[in-house]
């Protein structure tokens, strides 16, 4: 079960539903998803399903987290990225393997001090977890290459556009009108900003706040 052959099954079928990005595909490879589920549900680690954690929030599906790291790189060259949503710390744990610079943000502080926890043996020294409102996001490290969101929001949040740099891309669910959800790409450049839907997916909802 914690195996890295374990692992391996699990990013082939990564590569098989899609997933091109080698730098990806490695990071998921790389992290033990395990260590961040509750002893009872850490024999599904592997699955791609998304297992809850706690607080009504989940650990991401692993074909989610490939899915919304590939989007924001693209092919190009990784950046400072931003994180919205730590949740157990399993996706910023795999961003750390792939992006030079990694800052993510959790508003629920007992699954902020868990991540924390989660990720201290992991000793992944480009990762900085803060405690605040993801909505806001992070201006104090800002601007960001990538930003990756793990809640849906019911519109983009303006903060986040803000902190994106030029040439930066975002990624994230939005909820319509009739509750369904859609994974979105928000592309900056010179000229304004570029939206592109990508897939129908489920998170949970973005709250405003701390918790």
């Amino acid at each position: 079960m914690t195996s890295e052959r374990t692992r391996a099954r699990m990013v082939a079928r990564l590569r098989a539903k899609g997933i091109r990005d080698d730098r990806v595909l490695g990071a998921l490879g790389s992290v033990p998803r395990h260590l961040f589920l509750d002893e009872a549900l850490a024999s599904r680690a592997y699955e791609d399903d998304a297992l809850p954690i706690g607080f009504g929030q989940t650990i991401s599906h692993p074909y989610v987290v490939a899915r919304m790291i590939e989007a924001v790189l693209d092919g190009s060259p990784a950046g400072k990225a931003l994180e919205v949503g730590t949740g157990c710390g399993y996706q910023a744990a795999v961003m750390a393997h792939v992006f030079p610079e990694v800052y993510s943000i959790e508003r629920i502080k007992e699954l902020h001090e868990r991540a924390r926890r989660n990720l201290l043996a992991l000793r992944l020294a480009n990762l900085r977890l803060a405690y605040g409102d993801g909505y806001r996001g992070l201006e104090q490290a800002a601007p960001f290459h990538s930003i990756v969101v793990a809640a849906a929001a019911p519109r983009v949040p303006a903060a986040l556009v803000s902190q994106l740099a030029l040439g930066g891309r975002m990624v994230l669910p939005l909820t319509g009108s009739s509750g369904e959800q859609r994974l979105v790409l928000i592309e900056r450049s010179g000229r304004g900003t570029k939206e592109s839907e990508l897939d129908a997916v489920r998170f949970v909802p973005m709250e405003a706040g701390k918790a």
